[in-house]
């Protein structure tokens, strides 16, 4: 089994002083694809490169801001960082990687294509909105070329959007705000409908409601189970029939998590 993982750390460096580094050796991934770095390529490489992971890194525009990696267990032979030209600012990122599966028998290793992505949330009535968008057109564009490949591939991370009214606890006070907008959601539609991209979050966690993925720090949110489930797995359809399982590592208490978002975890049969 193949077991990857994917959380927004809100800081590598902060995820690691609240505990991250434990939850690591508990859970032990073969991928880890992490957002909101919020470090440089030396920082990173400092809290990972030690332990054996191979890096691929796209570091925000602005010090501190966004941030994704993909730290692999398997080797890289391939990387690619970014979606072309055109897309500016940090209104998200996106990192990919081809990874060597070794063979169970005798035949050739596969190929696995892992995506660590991250949508920055936005906000109505601002230019954001517009940046925010434009970016979802161009995830559209690459989710088509990477299914339409045939390939295993998985495509994680924090799009800061919520699907359905089962993935947020308050729907109806957040329908006319960012995450939850029906133009923001309509990508995710298509996604899902006309691509043939599935959402193994939902898939193999359940009709819902939740399981959440992101509690605001503030208040009592995470007690209440407050909550929204905006970081996702979706892969490829063969890569989807080879899925087993999916858990959100939420934390036992508020004081427990090493980051407002919890980790994804989904294993593969390969």
């Amino acid at each position: 089994m193949l077991r990857v993982a994917t959380v927004n750390v809100n800081g590598i460096r902060a995820a690691f002083r609240r505990g991250m580094g434990e939850w690591l050796d508990v859970r032990k991934p073969d991928v880890l694809l992490l957002q909101e770095v919020r470090a440089s390529d030396e920082i990173l490489a400092d809290h990972l490169a030690p332990d054996g992971w191979h890096l691929a890194h796209e570091a925000g525009h602005a010090k501190g801001r966004a941030g994704v990696a993909i730290a692999s267990r398997l080797p890289m032979s391939a990387v690619r960082i970014g979606l072309g030209t055109g897309v500016t600012g940090d209104a998200g990122r996106w990192v990919e990687a081809d990874l060597e599966v070794p063979s169970d028998g005798d035949g050739p290793a596969r190929t696995l294509t892992v995506v660590s992505a991250y949508l920055h949330s936005g906000t109505v009535g601002t230019p954001s909105m517009d940046e925010k968008y434009a970016f979802l057109a161009h995830v559209t564009d690459r989710l088509a070329a990477l299914v339409a490949s045939g390939g295993l591939v998985v495509v994680a991370g924090d799009l800061n959007i919520a699907h359905r009214e089962v993935d947020i606890k308050n729907w109806k006070g957040n329908l006319a705000k960012a995450g939850f907008l029906p133009q923001e959601r309509a990508y995710l539609d298509r996604w899902f409908d006309e691509l043939g991209w599935r959402d193994l979050g939902r898939q193999l966690g359940g009709p819902g409601p939740g399981p959440f993925t992101w509690w605001s720090w503030r208040g009592k949110a995470f007690d209440n189970d407050a909550g929204w489930r905006i970081d996702y797995q979706l892969a490829s359809p063969p890569l989807a029939e080879l899925a087993g399982s999916a858990t959100v590592d939420r934390a036992a208490t508020y004081d427990a998590r090493f980051s407002d978002h919890a980790p994804l975890v989904v294993e593969y049969d390969l």
